[in-house]
């Protein structure tokens, strides 16, 4: 069975969770306490971060290399593109939410105001540069919900949270959101913590 060290706050543990759930398979979750964390998370993860997942003798961190091993042990339902061009161009824009997206959350929850600022500047703005694709389309890849979809709902779920306030011109991005919080994989997902950051 597949051990997940997930941090109840924590929107790379999500994702983990909403893979885990959307598989539909059996897994342990370990909740850890991002402000005290045991000392086997270090010793599991040089970085001392989660997720962390452990199957066997295997051990992995990184949220997004979680995910893709998971998806390939179980491939039912299928998140990643079966096609290699698809997986690709899906893995290039997992790797530009990290790099747009998700860095400024660290940012955000490091606390100082005046960086914070910039971070939610930065965040509105990628937002809104890709609400347009929802007005022809369910999901970042079309009609299927993918890998792309659950990378980005964590942060979705916590822009209140983050103080992120979107323009009218994102709010075909908002009925996404929403598209995705009403799956039973998200809703299951959800820590008591997290279900508290939306009102």
């Amino acid at each position: 069975m597949m051990t997940l060290y997930s941090g109840t706050t924590c929107p790379f543990s999500q994702r983990c969770r909403i893979v885990l759930y959307e598989k539909g398979m059996d897994f342990q979750i370990i909740d850890i306490d991002l402000f005290s964390k045991p000392e086997d998370i270090g010793v599991m993860n040089p970085y001392n971060q989660v997720p962390i997942l452990v199957e066997r003798d295997l051990i992995l961190y990184e949220s997004n290399i979680i995910n893709e091993y998971i998806d390939e042990r179980f491939p039912h339902p299928q998140l990643m593109p079966a096609d290699p061009v698809m997986r690709a161009r899906a893995r290039l824009f997992l790797f530009r939410f990290e790099r747009e997206l998700f860095s400024q959350v660290a940012v955000l929850e490091g606390g100082v105001a005046k960086v914070a600022e910039k971070a939610r500047g930065l965040i509105r703005e990628n937002l809104v540069q890709i609400a347009p694709v929802f007005v022809k389309q369910k999901f970042m890849l079309g009609e299927e919900f993918s890998m792309l979809d659950v990378a980005i709902a964590p942060l979705l779920w916590r822009l209140d949270h983050y103080q992120i306030n979107l323009p009218r011109t994102a709010a075909p991005l908002l009925k996404y959101a929403e598209r995705l919080f009403s799956r039973q994989a998200f809703i299951d997902s959800m820590t008591p913590s997290e279900k508290a950051m939306r009102k």
